[in-house]
């Protein structure tokens, strides 16, 4: 643990001066929006077309599903022959896919057919997100901006989830029910194409990277420390999911449907409140320390929602839960730029994504079936469940996420691929400083 100069404090406002970060920021944010409109959208549209929310649910589930299983082979794909070779033409077999979603459904076509226009649908959602955290990662490699950018990036997801289910519903609702949908393709696209353009910011291909021969890429996964994370970042996913069926089973069950909204977007506040200042604060600890401590909160404050049985209750403790998410995804991506080697952090990041979207479709399903069964408190303990489990195998494995030696990961794989950026960057750290932004600051590895 150490302290930082003054100078060195982190701060949003320098962050957003980083050359050439808009140039990426905006079509980005664009394109990212089918995290927080595609659901909704997809439970819109066939609730409409079928009259069945079990249908629909089931619909968006397999897009989900979908999305968690291929996500990092996407990744994957983006860190061996580039983010702009990957982003061109997934966009359009998603702008296609959803296209076909939307036809099949207003032409009441059996539940059969919208699977299978969900699976592409969902397989080719781009993983901007982590995208994004690559070229952030190149462009403050070894810079204490790094954990800020994090935060930044906690902030933006959570921004898109708070504005994109309210548009998506007031176009359904107050257009047409296939209206959510089309918009969320079209900005799929538009903001998809803008942003693959931006050539400049994009991570080198790992194959070229210093002029190192061609070698096999080994999967982001291989390393320890991302196995964990992804395990962790799972029980993240069933906190989500496991809300938003509970907290919507519940509203129904005191008679207050419409109430569903501001008690989840308290929750989403807190964790918009966490992640901005977990930006401003010039840590003393390290990610690693941060991720343990974040997440046996995250644990404990999850473990009492199925005990609360009012609606302020829940608005209070759902508040603490959001409030201690944000730390653990800033505090876990930010171990990924020092775990991984810029020539994988695109498909790590996708791994930590697709668990999450995994954990919040599993949640999904299991919340509404102990809901059905019992009622809408047995619901919450899927957050509970998902995140103390997630706790327990953090805690045994997080000697994992500390990197071994001067290699930033084990395996020679890894240590030839990465062997130009992540060695440069290990040579700073085996010095005792870091590279940070006019100025040289200490850096806590743990």
């Amino acid at each position: 643990m150490v302290s930082t100069v003054s100078e060195a404090r982190p701060g949003y406002g320098q962050l957003l001066r980083t050359p050439g970060a808009w140039t990426f920021l905006l079509p980005g944010f664009a394109a990212r929006q089918p995290f927080a409109m595609l659901t909704i959208g997809i439970v819109l549209l066939v609730d409409h077309t079928t009259g069945s929310y079990g249908s629909a649910g089931v619909v968006a589930a397999v897009s989900g599903v979908s999305m968690a299983l291929f996500a990092p082979q996407s990744g994957k794909l983006a860190d061996r022959f580039g983010q702009r070779a990957v982003l061109f033409p997934g966009v359009i077999v998603h702008a296609v896919s959803v296209s076909a979603l939307v036809v099949l459904a207003l032409a009441g076509a059996p539940l059969w057919a919208l699977f299978l226009a969900a699976v592409p649908t969902g397989a080719s959602i781009p993983q901007i997100g982590p995208m994004v955290r690559s070229r952030w990662a190149v462009k403050l490699e070894g810079s204490p901006l790094m954990s800020t950018a994090a935060a930044f990036e906690s902030v933006t997801d959570e921004f898109t989830f708070v504005i994109g289910p309210v548009l998506t519903t007031a176009l359904c609702t107050g257009i047409h029910p296939a209206a959510g949908l089309i918009t969320e393709a079209a900005l799929t696209l538009v903001g998809g194409l803008v942003f693959a353009a931006q050539r400049r910011t994009q991570p080198a291909v790992g194959a070229r990277v210093a002029g190192q021969p061609r070698v096999k890429h080994a999967s982001a996964l291989s390393v320890p420390g991302v196995r964990a994370l992804a395990i962790a970042f799972l029980g993240i996913g069933a906190v989500f999911g496991g809300m938003q069926v509970s907290l919507t089973a519940f509203t129904e069950e005191i008679g207050r449907p419409g109430m569903n909204g501001l008690l989840y977007g308290i929750f989403a506040a807190g964790n918009m409140l966490a992640g901005i200042a977990c930006g401003a604060i010039a840590w003393k600890t390290g990610p690693k320390n941060r991720l343990l401590i974040a997440y046996t909160a995250l644990a404990l404050t999850a473990s009492g929602l199925w005990a609360m049985h009012t609606a302020p209750l829940i608005a209070g403790l759902g508040l603490l839960v959001g409030l201690c998410i944000a730390p653990a995804l800033i505090s876990g991506y930010t171990l990924v730029e020092k775990l991984v080697p810029a020539t994988a952090r695109t498909e790590a990041f996708t791994w930590l994504t697709g668990s999450v979207a995994l954990g919040q479709a599993a949640a999904v399903s299991v919340a509404g079936q102990l809901a059905d069964a019992y009622n809408a408190s047995t619901g919450f303990l899927v957050p509970m469940g998902g995140t103390v489990l997630a706790l327990i195998t953090l805690l045994a494995l997080r000697s994992r996420l500390t990197p071994k030696g001067a290699e930033p990961v084990s395996g020679t794989a890894f240590a030839e691929a990465g062997a130009g950026s992540a060695g440069t960057s290990e040579a700073r750290r085996t010095s005792g400083t870091e590279r940070g932004i006019g100025h040289r600051v200490p850096v806590s590895v743990d």
